[in-house]
């Protein structure tokens, strides 16, 4: 049988305020264990909570970038339930009135833009961390009052495809409107996933599962293929989809129980009573509003049309607000936004992988990046040189003029030197010239290869090009 696939997220991601959501202490990532709490975070009796206003700004400025309505008069509840890490025995969360509602995504599928609806965004607190230890368990509670949202879709996704592409949408606006550091590795941005199946051409929604926890694009998109591929097989087989609350093991790439599904009506949510209603102006959203920077799709509409750049190339440097924002201080140094982009692409974010260097902690600058396509283009350099002089500037900091004039790398034009080189090439690798003569016009490629690095990237390519083929011709 046929199915179709139904998948809905909730995604927690922590807000980037300076302290936390009900109390003053720091809501910095990591310190000493137990060292940034208060009788409030660890609910002693007599402590009273106190919103904090960035919160509900971020939260506001979320909803806004999300296309949602915001709900101008709103209040907390409490949610009732016993864990270690929530020392309250409650969270204080919001249930019939959240602060943003009924909103979308816009996400690029294979059959063209796709909306995802929004919803629902709420403010809640963050809970403690377990540590697992072979005596017992450790509680951890400096990210207990972490202010959070919880943006939650409607079940409009009908693939693990369409989810990542959700999740990376979402990531990448958060980010943008600074709102959230989305550090997936530090837990600031994590997915739970509801997924269902049904028999194709039904209206009736399947029962679901509920995936928890996954801190990756990668894992979220595996656990729910294998979700949806263990559900089919099981209702193939006469078998039922229980509503279970399920795990992702990420080395065993299986998902297993870890309870049943809680409903609402078990944590028994009612009003809180220590914290005032909140109350939202039409003048804050307008102001809040106005602070909402330029967001990726638009960006990436602009690069396009404003620096001529391929669909592809205004994907990637609009995929983060930082490298956007490098891109364009480059191309305030050249004409070539084309040349700015490649390198940036290829070079830039190759060593920025391999050696694990954020943009904000880069040594090369947007000068001399700008500097260096100038170079090229004015033949001064080889793109062959060019690439030994990015490394260098990528791991000194240095000016591109200095290294060339440094390593000697200027260009050399001149045909006899070239000749030169090129006869000498051409009597050490008959094997390629009888294989270009032979049609096999890769053989050229090679050549040319070899009287670069025999120049030592000093040959101008295109006359090298010119004298090897007019050598291969006789």
């Amino acid at each position: 049988m046929n199915y179709e696939t139904i998948i809905g997220l909730e995604v927690h991601a922590e807000l980037s305020t300076k302290t936390k959501i009900y109390c003053g202490c720091t809501s910095e990532f990591g310190g000493q264990p137990n060292t940034h709490c208060c009788p409030v975070c660890l609910g002693l009796p007599g402590s009273l909570p106190k919103i904090n206003k960035k919160a509900v700004e971020y939260a506001v400025k979320a909803g806004l970038a999300l296309n949602c309505s915001i709900t101008r008069a709103s209040r907390m509840a409490r949610k009732n339930y016993f864990y270690p890490d929530c020392p309250k025995d409650y969270q204080i969360t919001q249930q019939d009135f959240p602060l943003c509602a009924n909103g979308f995504i816009e996400i690029e599928t294979k059959n063209g833009p796709k909306k995802i609806g929004i919803e629902r965004i709420h403010i809640e607190e963050d809970a403690g961390k377990l540590l697992h230890v072979r005596d017992g368990s450790l509680v951890d509670y400096n990210r207990a009052g972490v202010p959070l949202i919880e943006v939650v879709s409607k079940p409009d996704m009908r693939s693990p495809e369409e989810a990542r592409l959700y999740l990376e949408k979402l990531k990448s606006i958060l980010w943008y409107i600074g709102v959230s550091d989305c550090k997936m590795e530090e837990g600031s941005l994590r997915c739970d996933a509801n997924i269902s199946i049904r028999p194709e051409g039904e209206d009736k929604f399947g029962t679901k599962t509920e995936i928890k926890n996954m801190n990756s694009f990668k894992a979220l998109e595996k656990a729910l293929g294998y979700e949806r591929t263990r559900q089919k097989e099981l209702l193939d087989g006469g078998g039922t989809v229980h509503q279970d609350t399920r795990r992702w093991d990420d080395s065993k790439e299986m998902t297993f129980v870890m309870r049943s599904k809680e409903h609402a009506h078990d944590y028994r949510y009612f009003p809180e009573p220590d914290l005032v209603a909140i109350s939202i102006s039409d003048e804050w959203i307008k102001e809040i509003g106005q602070s909402i920077p330029e967001l990726p799709d638009d960006k990436k509409k602009r690069f396009i049309e404003q620096y001529k750049l391929p669909e592809y190339d205004a994907d990637i440097l609009t995929s983060s607000k930082k490298l956007a924002d490098f891109f364009e201080e480059c191309v305030k140094y050249t004409d070539d936004a084309k040349s700015v982009s490649n390198i940036i692409m290829v070079e830039m974010l190759r060593l920025m992988n391999e050696k694990g260097v954020e943009i904000e902690g880069l040594k090369i600058t947007p000068q001399h990046i700008g500097k260096l396509v100038n170079l090229v283009n004015k033949k001064t350099i080889s793109s062959t040189a060019a690439k030994k002089v990015f490394d260098e500037m990528f791991t000194t900091g240095k000016d591109p003029d200095a290294i060339v004039k440094d390593r000697g790398l200027i260009q050399n034009s001149d045909t006899d030197f070239i000749k030169g080189i090129v006869l000498k090439v051409l009597s050490e690798n008959q094997q390629s010239v009888a294989d270009y003569k032979n049609g096999k016009d890769r053989a050229l490629g090679f050549l040319v290869g070899r009287v670069m690095k025999e120049s030592k990237g000093k040959a101008n390519p295109a006359i090298a090009n010119r004298i090897l083929k007019q050598e291969l011709s006789k």
